[in-house]
């Protein structure tokens, strides 16, 4: 049976003190380790006897992590009337008003300048949502003029 071993560092961190700290407590013999090359490495139920308490996972050994994927994207649109970029700004509005599942990250920004005719569209969202913004934007800007 392997025992659980910590760097001096993580004991550090656990306690809540300075690296130098714990290895000072290991030189003066209050705390129990084994030397490894030039660390220190304490075990668990060294740490435990030291501290009289069971030793709490860290923080960073209790969150569970669950893969994030997000998109960041600007795009662009020059050349586009008013009339086009308002369009393109209410459908957008709409999707995000009327978000499907995973839509929790969905954040949009549009920017139209009038004078140089130009569209900027901020897009925070998943990669399906993105996907699905693209294909609404796309569908705006590429009708033909009527």
């Amino acid at each position: 049976m392997q025992q659980e071993m910590f760097t001096a560092d993580e004991v550090a961190d656990r306690l809540g003190l300075h690296v130098r700290t714990v290895r000072n407590y290991v030189r003066d013999g209050r705390l129990k380790a084994v030397r490894i090359g030039k660390q220190y490495r304490i075990a668990r139920a060294d740490l435990e006897a030291f501290t009289g308490q069971p030793a709490e996972p860290a923080v960073r050994d209790s969150v569970t992590r669950h893969r994030h994927v997000g998109v960041s994207s600007i795009v662009e649109i020059d050349a586009i009337s008013p009339d086009a970029a308002s369009r393109v700004s209410t459908l957008l509005t709409g999707a995000t008003a009327h978000r499907r599942e995973g839509d929790e990250q969905l954040r949009l920004e549009t920017i139209y300048d009038e004078q140089r005719a130009h569209l900027k569209i901020v897009v925070l969202a998943s990669l399906t949502t993105s996907a699905y913004i693209f294909g609404l934007i796309s569908a705006v800007i590429e009708e033909p003029d009527t």
